[in-house]
């Protein structure tokens, strides 16, 4: 596991555009860059499960935090998995496309997106007009090689530049050359790792998930870049873990929507303990941020997100606007615990050759692992405070007074937060009504729950029925 070399904040205040200023991130240093971690991540081919696939959830497991216990567990392909099956690995031997007389037009070699993803075997010679409905491009980007798969659609073909394609001789044929196989050997494999706050886990706080898919070959914006974000936000949460009581943060990383199917579904248990969700994806580049409402549209979990995102340029979306991805397992029905999604789509580089380490910039990951550090230190820590108390509290007799000379707004707003005590409002929610910080009413409430006149009760979970 990586080591900490230390943990230094560095404020930094940067613009999007004049006169919209973003909160401050907070650099932590450690001994590899985000960028860097991406880097090793981004060339592989990583598919729904195959060697890169395999190779990523090592490079994941070296830049997790030792706290998370991260752990990398295997699946029988054929498994059903709810309406799904866990589907098998994927081998390219050697893909190519090429003249008669030997010239290569497309090479799995020179680059993986050359090859429709999942691609069945062949090796025969074909016209044009046999071989045109095999061949894609992107021609909105002309220059660039567009990635294309066939997951569920098991069918075959080369992807091409629009440049490359114009220039092919209709006239010729050409050979296709595909050596590839499906096999059940090792297994699908996903990666789990989890935070716990300070004492350990709280079964009654449950559990917050952050997912990011570590599947699309040669693609650094989509997700490679979430999942080095999801590192960031497991190594901030370990050097600075959430207080006793808090809710764990179970970090998954996996295929896109069939990697936490096939995870939830071989761990039902979890699903009532859920008690909301992130997903990240594309997160590197220079965008703003969007933020997709939950399933449930004003849940808590929007409700902070929203408060931490306030002062920010950003975007908001509704639930499973696209790019839609895991989120809609997370949130889901049977599962439905709230889940949010960060990204900064779109970008015109999407799912072709130009999603490369190129637009990727390191403050941009950061600031995606800070905002949901910041929703989760929020979302994670509140809880439902609820009196044992009659009457008013004898302030000043219990040392629960506030001096209004050392802070006049929280003087004002004691009355307001001890009539709040009825057990129908989260701390976060009370904060919201008397207009103040989070954390100063939470640390006053702290004081009543000391002298054992609140009692604490966790937010409320899920919909989930079994």
């Amino acid at each position: 596991m990586i080591r900490i070399s230390s943990i230094t904040e560095i404020s930094e205040k940067t613009d999007l555009r004049p006169g919209r200023a973003r909160p401050q991130i907070r650099f932590f240093k450690f001994d590899m860059r985000l960028k860097s971690i991406l880097e090793q991540i981004y060339p592989l081919h990583r598919t729904l499960a195959s060697g890169g696939t395999d190779e990523a959830l090592r490079i994941v497991s070296d830049h997790m935090p030792a706290e998370a216990g991260f752990e990398i567990e295997t699946y029988a392909p054929g498994t059903p998995v709810w309406t799904w099956q866990v589907p098998e690995r994927y081998i390219v031997h050697e893909a190519y496309l090429e003249t008669e007389d030997g010239r290569r037009v497309a090479d799995f070699a020179d680059n993986p997106l050359h090859l429709v993803s999942y691609s069945i075997p062949v090796d025969g010679t074909l016209t044009w007009d046999e071989l045109e409905p095999h061949l894609f491009y992107n021609a909105e980007r002309p220059g660039a090689v567009p990635w294309v798969f066939k997951y569920y659609d098991r069918g075959w073909g080369f992807c091409l530049s629009k440049d490359v394609f114009d220039r092919l001789d209709r006239s010729a044929r050409y050979r296709a050359v595909i050596r590839s196989e499906f096999v059940d050997d090792p297994g699908f494999r996903v990666g789990v790792g989890v935070v716990h706050p300070e004492g350990g886990p709280d079964p009654a706080a449950g559990e917050l998930i952050v997912a990011a898919h570590i599947c699309h070959p040669m693609q650094a914006n989509d997700d490679a870049s979430g999942v080095v974000s999801a590192i960031e936000l497991a190594r901030r949460l370990a050097a600075d873990p959430l207080p006793a009581g808090s809710m764990s943060v179970r970090f998954l990383f996996c295929p896109e929507t069939i990697g936490s199917i096939a995870y939830l579904a071989h761990h039902e248990d979890l699903i009532p303990r859920l008690k909301g969700g992130i997903f990240f994806e594309m997160t590197g580049n220079r965008n703003r941020i969007a933020r997709h409402r939950t399933r449930q549209g004003d849940h808590l979990l929007d409700r902070v997100a929203a408060h931490v995102l306030r002062y920010t340029y950003h975007e908001v979306r509704d639930f499973a606007a696209h790019p839609a991805n895991d989120e809609r397992v997370v949130n889901g029905p049977g599962v439905d615990a709230p889940c949010i999604s960060l990204n900064r789509w779109p970008y015109p580089e999407y799912h072709t050759s130009d999603d490369n380490p190129t637009i990727i910039h390191e403050d941009m990951l950061a600031e995606a692992a800070e905002v949901a550090e910041r929703v989760i230190r929020i979302y994670g820590t509140d809880y439902v405070p609820r009196r044992t108390f009659k009457g008013p509290v004898f302030l000043s007799g219990h040392g629960l007074w506030v001096d209004w000379r050392e802070d006049w707004e929280l003087n004002r707003a004691v009355e307001k937060i001890m009539m709040s005590f009825e057990g129908n409002r989260t701390v976060f929610e009370i904060a919201e009504t008397v207009g103040l910080d989070y954390w100063t009413v939470r640390n006053y409430v702290e004081k009543f729950r000391e002298k054992g006149f609140v009692k604490v009760f966790p937010v409320p979970g899920n919909t989930y029925i079994g």
